[in-house]
């Protein structure tokens, strides 16, 4: 083979290459940050596995076999969605593995929500614990509201409360509002008026003009319309809470907004502190092969509009003026908690790092929930 002809033959490889990542990188952005699911099947990133449910035992308390696997051996406790049901299930019960089929994790089947959770069912487990609204499923005071956004209406739910200070909370990455619900019992035991809005791309908001996420960095506006319409409702001060991408967005309210001074706590969980490694871990969830996922991160990034860098708080700690809870861990393979751990260490006066181990991506309630409510509401006191 000539010279020139094997030239060419390598540079067409290499652009056919480049041509692939990019269109993988596409993808992975169309895929990995597309909106919840108009059904409410809340599955966040870490959570995707089938699992099958093997048996029902029969013992009381009622216990479950689901396949084995990692995620099925989760310690805590979970909400399990699949087609045309909802359940929730508890820790695993190790001592009950003799009465169930083989290569099964046993746990506790604390409630079945929604339709019938049948031997056979394919199923995925999911930090969302409770599905609905906070009425239907909490027995909380629940009022449906609206928010102005720069978008259009936004659905809320307002949880009244006797406080003058109110949080505000947003959800994350493949999740719905329904995500907050796991936390309201805790803050309705101290009183707090919560509002709990939904955010571009979730069923019945508006969507994104290119109909994909932006890990916070444009979602925060409505985050921060949130806040606003809480202030118009009689708020004094608020407290942003979120989760994921929507702790990226208090991060983004706390720096930008023009009524930040009227926060005056951020709980965090999970949060995206760095957009390029959450991007290559939800790419390589979605199948992008190890050599491309440099390239089609950069082509996500594109895609998505995300920035390469972290928010503005995250990168200048010095501009953080109010005290902040940061929940997140080791086992977190969506949002590395390195930076967490880094942004906590840098503002130990005002920040304060709760550690939860095994727990995924935006699990840490899920995993330790006793642990997790107590150093909450140690946050939350002085604040009030």
């Amino acid at each position: 083979m000539r010279a020139p002809t094997a030239a060419a033959l390598a540079a067409g490889t290499v652009l056919g290459t480049c041509a692939a990542a990019v269109a993988a990188g596409r993808y992975a952005a169309g895929r990995a940050l597309r909106p919840a699911r108009a059904d409410g099947a809340a599955v966040p990133p870490g959570f995707g596995e089938p699992l099958t449910v093997h048996a029902r035992l029969a013992a009381r308390p009622e216990r479950v076999a689901l396949t084995r696997s990692l995620t099925a051996e989760l310690p805590g406790t979970y909400g399990l969605t699949g087609r045309g049901v909802r359940a929730v299930v508890g820790h695993t019960m190790r001592e009950a593995t003799h009465a169930a089929p083989a290569d099964t994790v046993v746990r506790r089947l604390l409630d079945v929500t929604r339709g019938t959770l049948t031997t056979g069912a394919t199923v995925r487990l999911t930090p969302v614990v409770h599905s609905g609204d906070p009425g239907g499923s909490l027995d909380l005071p629940c009022i449906d509201t609206e928010i102005a956004s720069e978008l259009g209406p936004l659905p809320a739910w307002a949880v009244p409360g006797e406080r003058g200070v109110w949080v505000v909370a947003a959800h994350g990455l493949g999740t719905t509002r329904e995500q907050a619900m796991n936390v309201l019992p805790a803050l309705a035991r101290l009183r707090l008026p919560v509002l709990v809005p939904a955010h571009r791309g979730d069923p019945g908001a508006p969507r994104n003009p290119d109909g994909v996420g932006h890990l916070g960095a444009s979602e925060w506006r409505d985050l921060d319309a949130a806040v606003r319409h809480a202030l118009d409702q009689g708020a004094s001060r608020v407290i942003l809470y979120g989760w994921s991408t929507g702790a990226t967005m208090a991060l983004h309210v706390a720096a930008e907004s023009a009524v930040r001074d009227r926060v005056c706590g951020l709980v965090l969980d999970s949060p995206v502190l760095d957009p390029a490694a959450t991007l290559r871990a939800l790419a390589a969830a979605r199948g992008v092969p190890r050599p491309l996922l440099p390239m089609a991160v950069r082509a996500a990034e594109g895609r998505a509009g995300v920035r390469p860098e972290p928010p503005a708080v995250a990168a200048s700690p010095e501009r953080l003026e109010v005290p902040v809870l940061i929940a997140h861990g080791p086992g977190d393979e969506v949002a590395p908690w390195g930076p967490s751990r880094a942004l906590a260490d840098s503002r130990p006066d005002l920040i304060t790092l709760h550690v939860v181990g095994r727990a995924q991506h935006a699990a840490m309630w899920n995993a330790d929930r006793d642990g997790y409510e107590e150093a909450l509401t140690r946050f939350l006191m002085p604040l009030l």
